[in-house]
């Protein structure tokens, strides 16, 4: 693999150190290294281990450096051709956050501070996986950013055994103790805390010499100087020793008697605290974040509560007093750190965690509304699922529609957007579009196709996008084509897009639809009451399409006329339709003397498709209860005017197409614009009852 981690510096520190150790372990097992930073003190032992460092100046926070800083960076991927880009501080996550949009880098995080919930912070959460260190920064991650879960991997740091070599035991009585405390100086790490506990050890054991390693970065110096004066003023000044940063810190420890961590926020680890249990020094140590992963109290180290001066000055006494017990705690410590902690294992996880991004594929479909559209794609579903068995196949879909597609087995999640009622308005899509992007999606496929979808889509960041170009923001998507115009049914327009991602349309995908046991036991028993037995021949006629297209109707008084020559023939007729059509199977009733059943306005979606399964034929205007019959393999007669059924006829089993060849046809408008609706009058009841009768025929 080919993989880049992305840092502010290389001096020293813990993130540092972490990245320096990982990429020799990845040029040792044949892996290509590179580590872009704005270089450091540690840059020559980078190189000299066999990976490349690029110099750029990732770690200022200028929004023109930052902007200018992607375009190099993704210059530099796709050069390179870099796999994974791994990103290791805030300001370099979002450099290489956007840097890695269209490229085929999978972008990965490791969180190694306790970030605030602030805007800044939040890029460490969009990784396709986020790495963190301890149980508490996996929590924290979940809680505060909200990351999900299953995207957060807990790999510990490491020490570097070979560096870092065990001196078995504590020597027993020492003429002069060495404490320390390493770390940045900042009021973060307790240096002050630290301080004045060491001066109530030293009262007490006047042969205690005490070091402080590391610096404080510039905009802290003031308070470097405020540590100074404490301990001049605290008497402390001839054993106390500010020793800088240091890059011989394996060795300043090989003589140290007792290491001490005194942060008072939540640690997102604490490495120096391995450092020194692999040498073998005894550790004191605050009861915060990922420390509580290291040490076991009592065990591997003493733990207090953070602020707590007496009490760590105690717990340091008690281990230079008793020699015995610590010896005990750095042979059980060096113990846990071969088992848990070394850089092989922090490595292997870490790689592991690389091939599982790889190897794991998100793919969110995308088709808000209407629900007869949202019963088209589920042949395209199908399709999917067979080209990638082992992806996580999500489906974002509008709350009126979700139903339809609920018991789908074709795909894991389904992702409700609520547009029409919570998640309505802009603040309602910015809601949306941050909840999306938690999922990290590599693949997102637009088959709504219209400004809302496109920019949803893009705004949720996804690795590729598929879709149309229709002129209204398609540009968008990642991977968009041009709809030629050629006269496809719905289902092998989806395909178009498909065909992008290597799904060939072969003529044989049908939508399919998948009511429960409970809806179908309400069929059943909605047509009990209207006295109609399983054996009856059952036609369903649909009195309506939507509100929308009253065009598409065929006229109430056509459909009284056909109920009656149904009856003739003892076929049990059935009026379906919404609330808004109780109306219109009112006044077909009134027109019959066979009185059809009137289930209009009496089932949802998914009821509804059970009662089409128990018909024998089902007539219908272009609209949802076609793909519906279409879904349910139940033979269909569907009306077509103006609208065209070479776009717009599912592919069926068997079905029967009436449309007449009209100068105006099809018109596509909601309205007759010659006031006549012609096109939908001149379909003679007789050849609906004809081609009803044929249907019927096959169908027994």
């Amino acid at each position: 693999m080919k993989i880049l981690q992305i840092l502010p510096e290389l001096n020293y520190g813990g993130v540092e150190t972490g990245t320096i150790d990982f990429a020799q372990y990845l040029v040792q097992h044949g892996h290509d290294s590179y580590v872009v930073s704005n270089g450091g003190q540690q840059v020559i032992l980078l190189e000299k281990n066999g990976s490349k460092h690029i110099t750029l100046p990732v770690h200022q926070k200028s929004l023109w450096t930052i902007l200018k800083m992607i375009k190099v960076l993704r210059k530099i991927i796709l050069d390179e051709q870099i796999e994974i880009v791994h990103a290791r501080s805030r300001v370099p996550a979002w450099i290489a956050y956007f840097a890695c949009k269209q490229t085929p880098a999978v972008f990965v995080t490791t969180c190694h501070g306790h970030y605030q919930s602030r805007l800044f912070s939040q890029v460490m959460g969009w990784g396709k996986y986020v790495i963190v260190p301890s149980a508490a920064i996996g929590r924290h991650m979940v809680e505060t950013f909200k990351v999900p879960h299953e995207r957060i991997r807990c790999i510990a740091r490491s020490v570097n055994l070979k560096r870092f070599k065990f001196k078995n035991e504590v020597q027993k009585k020492k003429d002069k103790y060495t404490v320390v405390i390493v770390g940045r100086i900042t009021p973060l790490k307790g240096h002050n805390y630290f301080i004045k506990a060491m001066a109530k050890v030293i009262r007490n054991m006047p042969n205690v010499q005490v070091k402080i390693i590391g610096d404080a970065p510039k905009r802290k110096e003031e308070y470097r100087k405020e540590l100074e004066l404490l301990a001049k003023r605290l008497g402390l000044k001839e054993h106390i020793e500010f020793m800088g940063n240091r890059s011989d810190v394996a060795q300043l420890l090989e003589n140290v008697d007792c290491l001490v961590l005194a942060t008072v926020t939540q640690e997102a680890f604490g490495r120096v605290i391995l450092e020194a249990q692999a040498i073998g020094v005894p550790v004191v140590a605050t009861q915060v974040g990922g420390v509580v992963d290291i040490i076991d109290d009592e065990q591997t180290g003493l733990l207090v509560l953070p602020k707590d001066i007496d009490a760590m000055a105690d717990q340091v006494m008690r281990i230079l007093r008793n020699r015995e017990f610590a010896t005990t705690l750095v042979q059980n410590a060096r113990h846990k750190v071969e088992q848990k902690f070394t850089v092989e294992q922090m490595a292997e996880q870490t790689l592991a965690v690389y091939q599982e991004m790889q190897d794991k594929l998100d793919i969110c479909v995308v088709k808000l509304s209407s629900v007869g559209d949202v019963v088209l794609v589920t042949a395209s579903l199908k399709a999917l699922r067979k080209k990638y068995p082992k992806a996580k196949i999500y489906f974002l879909v509008g709350r009126e529609s979700y139903k339809v597609i609920q018991h789908c087995p074709y795909i894991d999640e389904i992702i409700i957007f609520d547009f029409k009622g919570k998640e309505k308005g802009t603040l309602g899509f910015i809601r949306r579009v941050f909840r999306l992007r938690r999922y990290q999606f590599d693949i997102m496929i637009d088959f709504q196709n219209n400004r809302l979808s496109h920019w949803l889509i893009y705004l949720s960041s996804p690795i590729k996008s598929y879709g149309y170009d229709n002129g209204k923001w398609g540009n968008l998507l990642t991977n968009s084509i041009t709809d030629k115009g050629e006269p496809l049914n719905p289902v092998e327009h989806q395909f178009q897009v498909l065909k992008e991602l290597g799904i060939s349309y072969k003529g044989h995908h049908f939508l399919e639809l998948w009511p429960t046991k409970k809806d179908q036991e309400y069929a059943h028993d909605l047509l009990s009451g209207e006295w109609i037995g399983e054996q009856q021949r059952i036609v369903g006629i649909n009195v309506a399409a939507s509100a929308k297209w009253e065009t598409k109707n065929w006229p109430i008084e056509n459909i009284a006329k056909i109920c009656d020559l149904f009856s003739a023939e003892n076929i049990r007729v059935v009026l379906t339709g919404m609330q808004k059509d109780k109306t219109a199977a009112a006044q077909i009733i009134h027109m019959t003397k066979s009185k059809p059943a009137d289930l209009t306005g009496r089932t949802d979606m998914m009821q509804l498709a059970a009662v089409i399964k128990m018909c024998k034929v089902y007539i219908t205007a272009d609209s949802a209860p076609m793909h519906v019959a279409a879904a349910m393999r139940t033979p269909f007669i569907a009306f077509f005017g103006p609208t065209s059924s070479q776009r717009h006829l599912p592919p069926a089993k068997k079905c029967n197409v009436l449309e007449k060849t009209m100068d105006c046809a099809p018109c596509y408008s909601s309205r007759c614009k010659i006031a006549t609706h012609a096109c939908m009058k001149e379909i003679s009841v007789q050849e609906v009852y004809e081609s009803a009768l044929d249907l019927l025929e096959d169908n027994s």
